[in-house]
């Protein structure tokens, strides 16, 4: 038996090919995924493993460690306790080599054309901390000499390079405030991780440094070197010992590595778990392929079947001589899913490098988990998905199996499929529909639950879909088509259950590419009318790191050649009634000339008089209208009563509560400043736009936005992901074709008496190639218009579930986008039956007639 299996996977090769490509293709996305992720991680931990070589000990701020997005400037100051008596103190340790107070923030440098270099999130500031010999051992010198006083700064070598400066130009450096020219003294290297990377690196000196980024006398942080000999935890618990520890974190420089390693790891984590997604995507559309070759296979070979059960083959014979054959093609196909995944993940590590010149990178890594694990998995994926065309096969009647040449399914067999596929398609659906009304976090469950259930339930009741769909298109076939177009639609209506696998792999791809469009398209539209129908602002002007913009700003702006009104948006976290409430500021007067806020009750003139704003869901949920008393918990401990001065209709581009800056500033006159608003006196013009640009300093971090500018800018994100999901999606697509590919040309092959007979009886090798090629485009239109119909399912019903965060969200469905996948579907019908319809019509005729 096992050599009979073996003479059926070399007597097979052509047509077993397109499923071993599909193996290979599913597998070489898990090899490639593994060993791009391995690789990055490697590269990126040993790239930090040098952020910490000097380190000891690093003493910080509490407060500033505990904040997860970094402190705002001036909060740091108020929180801060590290200054040069400290750093002293430590110094006089026993044990400590050197303590150095180090200083770090934003900052961000421009080129010769005032353009930004490197990213935003990567562009940082620190102090130059000479040792006796002059020279901050961080970062030795390449060119000139570290800065000693106020405007001169010394620029990384990869950022120098980059812009062309030498030293002696002149460099515009900027944080979140007006921009200023510096003397450019010295360039130095440097094996930061965040600086090589491709970020920029601006040293000042020490007063400078804390003149801009925290205050006179402060740091960030105190680095601790150990003497020769001197454990780190030895001299950690004698830094502990001198300082207070509810205000103050230390940690070794081992410990620090540590963190920053499992920070590595995580991140590393959660992509190869995304690519890992769509791996399995490109596998389980796979099975089907192997499914219907193999039970293709196997009902053209009945015969031979039924002739080894007459012999004395008993069924675990059968049944094992086809999972050998599986066996076989798996392990070859893995093989080789596995040597070109290797070549993926090399090329993926290529193209990254490629795009970030500063991408860390080293020596591929093929780790025996890699080759373990998609070894296994290719193998274990085609054998299970042989096991049941494998049962099927040990269950052929050896007589009645002589008598036929075709295993067709059983009525009862039918109707167990399909009512197990309407009661699973039937809950999913239920647990959509429950999801899709519920309220709260809840709905996102129910959905997630009721979406895998319908997809399930739907591909069981696809041979059931298939007939009444593809019949629906008979008459047009017929008419534009002619003869080869009606045998076409009988040819894709003869076998529902291979007509419904070889779409169902078409079907989940263009499911998914449907739902994320119409949630894609559906949030971008409601951010848009959002935006437009909140901001009567010309220009919004905000940091491109999405940092806090510099108080000291907003007076400069306002003050700018054009401009009719301005305000800064201050943001302060308050608890209002009990609830933890995000709340925005804006200048009072300006108020209407800037927002647009529909009231339902009450005047936006009361933020003038110190009252507050509110939202109707939140009103509601507090029972407030205007003249209500609201208790404010500005700060911890100290609770105002304020009055509610109007209610307007909830807007998700606006906070809950709106209160003025005056207000605001009594309380926390270093609010965060998200962005600030202006308006010109002659509307949106050049003019404007460069003298507000001008007023910044011509900050080259600082982005003066319109309201088109805005909505252009959320465009790009979502499409940028979507173009993402499209890629990553391209595999499971591409097997699809491979899945119809296969499917047509087996079919032509198991039909090869019935195309020589019409071709005796006057059909023309045009009409073959035209009714090959037709039923391949109703296939794959049939999995399309299936695919295209749930996907617009499930994204309206996540767009209701998403509804609950973002008010005013509503499903907008891109009917040009959906036409377009309905013709990708056709395209790929028409080039999957090229081979198959040429293979059709070259087909000797008397060969094929006589054919048993």
């Amino acid at each position: 038996m096992y050599r009979t299996a073996l003479r059926n996977v070399l007597a097979h090769k052509g047509r077993l090919l397109m499923t071993a490509l599909a193996v290979m293709l599913g597998t070489a996305f898990v090899a490639g995924t593994l060993v791009f992720s391995d690789t990055m991680g490697q590269a990126v931990r040993n790239s930090y493993s040098k952020s910490y070589s000097d380190v000891s000990v690093l003493v910080s701020d509490r407060w500033a460690r505990s904040t997860s997005q970094g402190p705002k400037e001036s909060e740091q100051k108020k929180h801060d306790a590290l200054t040069d008596a400290t750093v002293k103190d430590l110094a006089a340790l026993p044990g400590v080599e050197r303590a150095r107070g180090m200083v770090s923030g934003f900052t961000a440098v421009a080129d010769k054309k005032g353009n930004l270099i490197g990213e935003a999130w990567s562009a940082q500031g620190s102090n130059f901390s000479p040792d006796a010999s002059g020279q901050d051992p961080r970062y030795p010198m390449a060119e000139g000499r570290g800065p000693k006083a106020a405007g001169e700064i010394a620029l990384n070598k990869q950022a120098a390079d980059k812009a062309g400066y030498k030293v002696g130009d002149k460099v515009r450096v900027a944080g979140n405030g007006a921009a200023e020219d510096t003397t450019l003294t010295g360039v130095f290297t440097s094996d930061d991780p965040q600086v090589t990377s491709g970020g920029s690196l601006v040293l000042m000196d020490t007063a400078t440094a804390q003149q801009r980024l925290l205050e006179p006398g402060h740091y960030s942080s105190i680095a601790l070197t150990a003497k020769s000999g001197v454990a780190e935890s030895a001299l950690l618990d004698a830094a502990k010992a001198k300082l207070p520890g509810d205000i103050f974190v230390l940690d070794t420089g081992q410990q620090l590595k540590d963190e920053q390693a499992k920070q590595v790891e995580q991140s590393v984590t959660g992509m190869k778990s995304m690519l890992l997604v769509f791996a399995g995507i490109s596998l389980f559309v796979g099975i089907f392929i192997i499914v219907n070759t193999f039970t293709m296979l196997i009902a053209q070979r009945l015969k031979e079947l039924a002739l080894l059960r007459a012999v004395g083959a008993s069924r675990r014979q059968v049944t094992n001589s086809v999972l050998v054959e599986a066996l076989l093609i798996g392990v070859i196909a893995s093989v080789a899913g596995l040597l070109l995944g290797i070549g993926i993940g090399a090329g993926m590590q290529s193209l990254l490098a490629g795009m970030n010149e500063g991408m860390p990178t080293g020596s591929l890594v093929i780790a025996p988990a890699t080759v373990i694990g998609t070894l296994v998995t290719g193998i274990v994926v085609t054998v299970l998905s042989a096991l049941i065309p494998a049962i099927r096969a040990s269950r052929i009647p050896p007589v009645a199996a002589m008598s036929s040449g075709d295993m067709p399914s059983t009525q009862r067999g039918m109707v167990i499929r399909n009512s197990i596929g309407t009661l699973v398609a039937g809950g999913g659906i239920a647990l959509i529909l429950l999801g899709a009304f519920s309220k709260g976090s809840g709905g996102r469950v129910y959905l997630e639950l009721g979406a895998p259930l319908t997809l399930i339930g739907v591909f069981v009741l696809l041979p059931l879909l298939s007939r009444p769909v593809v019949a629906l298109v008979g008459p047009l076939l017929g008419k534009v088509f002619g003869t080869p177009g009606k045998l076409a639609r009988r040819n894709a209506v003869r076998n529902p259950r291979r007509t419904a696998s070889t779409a169902a792999a078409l079907t989940i791809g263009l499911t998914l590419v449907t739902a994320i469009t119409v949630i894609g398209n559906s949030v971008t539209s409601t951010v848009t009318r959002l935006v437009s129908g909140s901001m009567k602002a010309d220009y919004t002007i905000s940091m491109a790191n999405r940092h806090s913009l510099s108080h000291d700003l907003a007076p400069l702006v306002a003050k700018a050649n054009g401009v009719a009104a301005a305000s800064p948006v201050g943001n302060v976290m308050w608890t209002v009634d009990g609830d933890s409430k995000a709340i925005e500021g804006f200048d009072a007067a300006a108020f209407d000339q800037l927002v647009t806020v529909h009231l339902t009750s009450g005047s936006t003139g009361a933020l003038k008089q110190g009252q507050l704003l509110v939202n109707d869901d939140f009103a509601g949920k507090h029972n407030l209208t205007p003249g209500s008393t609201v208790k404010v918990e500005v700060t911890e401990g100290k609770t105002l009563d304020l009055t509610v001065g109007g209610v307007f209709e909830r807007n998700d581009a606006l906070s809950t509560v709106i209160a003025s800056n005056a207000l605001i500033d009594q309380y926390d006159s270093d609010s965060f400043i998200t962005e600030i608003l202006v308006k010109g006196k002659d509307g949106a013009t050049a003019g404007l736009k460069q003298s507000v640009k001008e007023a910044t300093g011509s900050n080259p971090v600082i982005e003066v936005l319109t309201e088109k500018d805005k909505v252009e800018e959320f465009s790009r994100i979502i499409t940028t992901m979507l173009n993402i999901m499209y890629g990553l999606l391209g595999m499971a697509v591409l097997v699809a074709v491979l899945g119809v590919i296969n499917t047509l040309a087996m079919s032509v092959f198991e039909r090869k008496r019935e195309i020589g007979m019409l071709r005796a009886i006057g059909l023309d090798r045009r009409g073959i190639k035209r009714m090959v090629r037709v039923e391949s485009v109703v296939i794959s239109l049939f999995g399309g218009l299936i695919g295209v119909g749930l996907g617009c399912f499930l994204a309206w019903a996540a767009v209701r579930v998403l509804a609950a965060d973002l008010n005013g969200l509503t499903t907008a469905v891109p009917y040009g986008s959906v036409v377009i996948f309905l013709g990708l579907a056709a395209v790929v019908g028409i080039v999957a039956a090229l081979w198959p319809a040429r293979r059709a019509s070259r087909m000797d005729i008397l060969a094929s007639i006589k054919t048993d």
